[in-house]
C-alpha cells in the first residue's frame, strides 16, 4: 500500500516562499506522474502541479511562475517550490499520483496559512 507523507507548510506573509517536500513509500513513484493537490476551506481538492517520470511539468494557471514541481526518483520524494504566495494559497497540500493511487492513499496533507 503506498504511503504519503506531506511536510514543509507553515504561515507565511503573503509574497514570502515556502518549500514542501512528500515522501513516497513502495515502488510506484519512479514510474507514476505526480502532482501536487490542495484542497481551500469550503472547496474541492484540485492539483495544482504535475510532474511526469521523465521530468515534464505542467501547473494550474493561477501558479504558473510562481511554483515549481520537482521530484527525486532514488529518494521518492516530491517538492512544491512556492514563491510569491498570495491568500487566496492558503490550503491544505496534498501530494498523490496523477491519477491518485486511490481513495486510501490520501496523506494527512500540509497546511499552507498566508496572511495579507
Amino acid at each position: 500500500q503506498v504511503q504519503l507523507v506531506e511536510s514543509g507548510g507553515g504561515l507565511v506573509q503573503a509574497g514570502g516562499s515556502l518549500r514542501l517536500s512528500c515522501t513516497v513509500s513502495g515502488r510506484v513513484f519512479s514510474i507514476n506522474t505526480m502532482a501536487w493537490y490542495r484542497q481551500g476551506p469550503g472547496e474541492q481538492r484540485e492539483w495544482v502541479a504535475r510532474i511526469t517520470r521523465g521530468g515534464n511539468k505542467d501547473y494550474k494557471d493561477s501558479v504558473k511562475g510562481r511554483f515549481t514541481i520537482s521530484r527525486d526518483n532514488a529518494k521518492n520524494t516530491l517538492y512544491l517550490q512556492m514563491t510569491n504566495l498570495k491568500p487566496e494559497d492558503m490550503a491544505v497540500y496534498y501530494c498523490n499520483g496523477l491519477p491518485s493511487f486511490g481513495v486510501r492513499s490520501w496523506g494527512q496533507g500540509t497546511q499552507v496559512t498566508v496572511s495579507s
